[in-house]
């Protein structure tokens, strides 16, 4: 079980805020749980699942939004 912490930062657009709500819609019917906060998205399930998960956060926001940052922390240390 690993815990991921990431935000998402699009670059260059006007709908900002379109490009991170597709980018956290990707962990619909996931099996990693998730909860949102004003800066960050925290992910936490096995360490293939969270993995894909950022993959697929990465390209849904790159495919609607063009240029982003992604900033993640990883970790496997327990709570």
């Amino acid at each position: 079980m690993i815990a991921a912490e990431v935000a998402i930062y699009p670059l260059k657009t006007n709908n900002a805020s379109q490009v991170i709500n597709n980018s956290i819609n990707t962990l619909h019917n996931t099996d990693v749980a998730y909860s949102i906060d004003s800066m960050n998205t925290h992910l936490t399930g096995s360490k293939e699942e969270v993995f894909h998960c950022l993959q697929k956060m990465f390209c849904e926001a790159e495919n609607t939004g063009g240029e982003i940052n992604m900033v993640v922390t990883v970790t496997n240390a327990s709570e």
